[in-house]
């Protein structure tokens, strides 16, 4: 038995030494593979026509974010102020710049912790929003033997590699990595 805990310990000691360099770089990776393209193309779904698309989002981003304001002013989005216009801007940017920052590692730790925001953010405007709250299995339970509701199950598991890069870093292969080199 001795020999064998010697054993373990021999191999996943070389495993914990790599961890700090390897945990980091396979978060973004899986972050990439399956976060980056779902954000980037509900980001665009919000960005206005032309040039000024970035300063005037689209009438479809009002009603991602804010569903029952949008309904109470009629569908009329002149009819929602300033504020609303700032938020849906805000969001719009965020959605498109934090999953780029994360990926190129660049700022990694505040732009996790901010996609870890907007993903709480997201899943409050859907449970209480959209309206998911009444619908159990879009909901759904943890501890439980169904592991795909889209809200706790799915985004628990999308925040898991952002709390990985923040706490870690982004690794060695990032922009973080380059600049703190060039600072030395």
């Amino acid at each position: 038995m001795t020999h064998l805990l010697r054993l373990h310990d021999a191999v996943f000691s070389r495993l914990e030494a790599r961890a700090s360099c390897a945990l980091p770089t396979l978060a973004r990776l899986a972050f990439a593979a399956v976060l980056l393209v779902y954000f980037l193309n509900s980001a665009l779904t919000k960005i206005g026509d032309g040039w000024l698309g970035l300063f005037r989002p689209a009438a479809g981003a009002y009603f991602q974010i804010f569903p029952r304001a949008i309904e109470v002013a009629g569908y009329d989005i002149g009819a929602l102020g300033a504020w609303h216009y700032l938020v849906v801007l805000a969001g719009t940017w965020v959605e498109l710049a934090l999953p780029v920052l994360i990926v190129a590692g660049l700022f990694t730790r505040l732009a996790a912790l901010g996609m870890i925001g907007f993903i709480v953010v997201q899943s409050l405007t859907d449970l209480y929003g959209h309206g998911l709250i009444g619908e159990p299995e879009a909901v759904g339970r943890w501890f439980d033997a169904a592991p795909d509701s889209v809200i706790l199950d799915q985004r628990l598991l999308w925040i898991l590699p952002l709390l990985v890069l923040v706490f870690k870093g982004a690794g060695p292969l990032s922009l973080d990595r380059l600049l703190r080199r060039h600072k030395a």
